[in-house]
């Protein structure tokens, strides 16, 4: 599967001027010397960044919006699988971050609303919590899963994907530089523990005084780096992604299998005292 990542910067507040830039990516990106692209990836909120104060005004509507149309037109006219990152949606008084799985057809073939809030950011202000669970979505007959960045720090949902058959995990995210080593240990931990390959796309740049971190990656089941980008550049990162060394993971190391969990406590709810 051979996967492209466009680590940008975004524009904030303006999401025409972010979709023509990434209409014009994908352009540039067709005109290169390059084996036939599987999967793009895009980062977290690409279309407003975090101008939380304004998502209300500027969200996009829900059930159709010009941001979809967008991937859709893309995915088919370049013949490639789109993981649209995630954009600001709105639905009745609600405003949701969702992210867009569209497959080589042009068909949206799933959304996730992120599940965790980040109370850092005063989020829960401004966002509504996705309502439903994270679920496995096909891609050229692949299992994969999506998180959106803060969920990064919650390994329950992951491993619920993983337990779902999902060979590869989509990361889109707006993470902070102040907090790259939990980026970096958090994905890396994420790729071993569930064995799957963990593909993430952060913004560069910053906004209202938060830096970004970059370092988008492309990490196997076995923990390692197979491309990483930057902490201030746009770049495109890409990789062949064999994703039969999952099956080869899963074997060697069988944790997965080894699991016994009638006797984990989950104490869901609350801290144990």
């Amino acid at each position: 599967m051979h996967t492209k990542i466009f680590q940008m910067d975004i524009i904030p507040g303006d999401p025409e001027a972010n979709r023509k830039r990434v209409r014009n990516w994908f352009e540039t990106e067709a005109n290169q010397k390059a084996p036939p692209v599987d999967l793009v990836v895009l980062p977290e909120m690409w279309t407003t960044a975090y101008t939380l104060p304004e998502l209300n005004a500027i969200a996009e509507p829900a059930e159709e919006n010009e941001s979809t149309k967008l991937l859709q037109e893309l995915a088919v006219a370049y013949n490639t699988n789109i993981i649209g990152g995630s954009i600001a949606v709105k639905k009745s008084d609600k405003v949701f971050n969702r992210a867009l799985v569209i497959n080589r057809q042009g068909e949206l073939i799933y959304t996730y609303d992120k599940l965790h809030l980040v109370p850092m950011l005063n989020e829960p202000a401004y966002l509504s919590p996705g309502e439903k669970s994270v679920e496995t979505f096909e891609l050229d007959g692949i299992k994969m899963g999506i998180i959106i960045c803060f969920d990064l720090r919650f390994p329950e949902i992951i491993r619920s994907l993983a337990l779902q058959g999902a060979k590869a995990l989509i990361i889109p995210a707006e993470w902070p530089a102040s907090r790259t080593l939990h980026w970096d240990v958090l994905s890396r931990a994420r790729a071993i523990e569930n064995q799957m390959y963990v593909i993430t796309s952060n913004r560069i740049g910053s906004y209202d005084g938060t830096g970004f971190a970059g370092r988008s990656m492309i990490i196997n089941p076995w923990g390692d780096v197979l491309a990483e980008g930057s902490t201030d550049q746009e770049e495109v990162l890409a990789e062949v992604l064999d994703l039969n060394y999952v099956a080869e993971v899963r074997e060697q190391v069988p944790a997965l299998k080894s699991r016994v969990p009638e006797y984990y406590s989950s104490n869901e709810g609350g801290f144990a005292k």
